[in-house]
């Protein structure tokens, strides 16, 4: 898929990524995938938004990638990630709400379908998505109903 990443990236200095804690009270209690999920922050082993910032402050920069779906969030930002690794940013990282799987194999009690692919959502890591985007002068709001278009975003850690 060709894109022109201007477009859909905007690259930020690590210190406009806003981080707030009270991340962690919106997904364990208004996310309909909490506990039920391999990269939701109820996961065994997965870090809380308070110990994620220690290591996620790190990085220096961070490339935010605007899409309309969900997939295509993932799919680019996991890309671009990988690219950053082979190009030397060996501790590139990227974070998209998981959409790797219809069912996530979490609640049979089964290990991840594609551990090597999975990442967090920027929200469960602790980053105040709507401060942090909207920083940037991006779209987004609150949905008042399903017929608004969604936005989505993903985050690519890089140093």
């Amino acid at each position: 898929m060709e894109c022109d990443l201007e477009r859909y990236a905007v690259l930020i200095d690590i210190q406009d990524v806003v981080f707030d804690p009270r991340t962690y009270l919106k997904c364990m209690y208004g996310c309909s995938t909490w506990g039920k999920s391999w990269i939701c922050p109820s996961a065994p082993g997965a870090l809380k938004p308070w110990e994620a910032k220690d290591v996620l402050s790190r990085y220096e920069k961070a490339l935010i990638i605007h899409t309309y779906d969900k997939d295509s969030s993932q799919r680019i930002s996991f890309s671009i990630e990988s690219k950053a690794f082979v190009d030397g940013y060996y501790f590139a990282f990227s974070m998209s709400d998981c959409g790797l799987c219809a069912e996530c194999s979490f609640p049979n009690g089964e290990p991840c379908r594609f551990p090597k692919q999975a990442r967090p959502a920027m929200q469960a890591m602790g980053i105040d998505v709507f401060a942090t985007v909207g920083g940037q002068g991006l779209p987004i709001e609150t949905l008042a109903d399903a017929s608004q278009k969604e936005n989505w975003y993903s985050l690519v850690m890089l140093e």
